[in-house]
């Protein structure tokens, strides 16, 4: 259900794709689990609808349509890219997608046993994302900031976290936070990223990462708030090898990361949380994911442990 109180079910898809795309209507149509501000829907094999369901996410949507098309040739990883688009209709008064679907199966539901391979891979992908924007690449909404300005953030998320949900030292998870914010700014140019990487945003095959999907945050702006993936997507001991295959990032951008990657482990703990309640948005996956990442951030690893 879309918070404008529009049911999104197969026989809509359906009907949306026979009246703007009849060309495709006859492949068969699977609501895919997850998602937040899109609601999606595999398409055949190759392909999936993305509905935007949320106030906010056509505009995200346009942006994918928008800049996907210029990242994803020169990225080493499967990412899905727009094969058409969708305009508002009487039956639906928000722009939609069709994209290329990425196979794989998502982090948060299963994991890495290739920790080499996959800290290769996500070097490999963040270098090649990592250019300097052009001036009309969208900036950062609520993220991109300085650890510094998000330190609302930080303490709304580990105050929010129930007693004994963290499984890792508090003062431990302050002081990489402190670090972080003490850390000077990124003096270079804004460069592409990414903008989300968490485990429910990559998925896996044969043990490594074989593509990376939802980039509805797409942004420029500091690299730091890529490399946090270090600590959020690798199992423990990948980290040294991810950073000397990235090989661009200097010590303050390590401690600016690691900080953000702190704030992101305490996100997902706490949408965990949401979800073993039976709260609204809330993902009982992210639990698991978001604590075994902050017990890596606290533990250390990078040129800044």
């Amino acid at each position: 259900m879309t918070d404008c109180g529009i049911e999104i079910s197969a026989e809509l898809v359906h009907d949306l794709l026979q009246d703007q795309h009849p060309d495709l209507a006859g492949l068969p149509v699977r609501e895919v689990a997850g998602g937040w501000g899109h609601q999606m829907w595999r398409l055949g094999d190759e392909l999936a609808v993305r509905m935007p369901r949320r106030k906010g996410a056509p505009d995200l949507l346009r942006k994918e349509c928008r800049w996907l098309p210029v990242l994803a040739p020169r990225l080493p990883l499967p990412v899905p890219t727009p094969v058409r688009i969708g305009e508002p209709s009487a039956r639906f008064p928000r722009p939609w997608s069709v994209m290329t679907w990425v196979h794989g199966e998502p982090l948060d539901h299963t994991s890495i046993s290739r920790g080499d391979h996959a800290a290769d891979t996500l070097a490999d992908f963040l270098r090649a994302l990592h250019v300097a924007a052009p001036a009309e690449a969208p900036a950062g909404s609520d993220r991109g900031a300085h650890p510094s300005k998000c330190t609302d953030g930080f303490e709304y998320f580990l105050q929010a976290i129930a007693p004994g949900g963290l499984a890792a030292d508090v003062h431990a998870v302050r002081a990489v936070w402190d670090d972080a914010v003490a850390a000077p700014e990124w003096a270079g140019p804004p460069v592409w990223l990414h903008g989300d990487l968490h485990p429910a945003n990559v998925v896996v095959s044969d043990g490594t990462l074989s593509g990376v999907i939802d980039f509805d945050a797409m942004f420029a702006g500091d690299p730091a708030w890529d490399l946090a993936a270090a600590w959020l997507l690798l199992p423990a001991g990948a980290g040294p090898r991810f950073f000397e295959a990235y090989a661009h990032a200097d010590e303050a951008t390590v401690r600016r990361a690691r900080g953000l990657a702190a704030m992101k482990s305490l996100f997902l703990i706490l949408m965990g949380q949401n979800g073993d309640r039976g709260l609204p948005g809330g993902k009982p996956a992210w639990g698991p994911a978001g604590r075994a990442a902050l017990g890596r951030v606290t533990s250390g690893f990078g040129r800044s442990s």
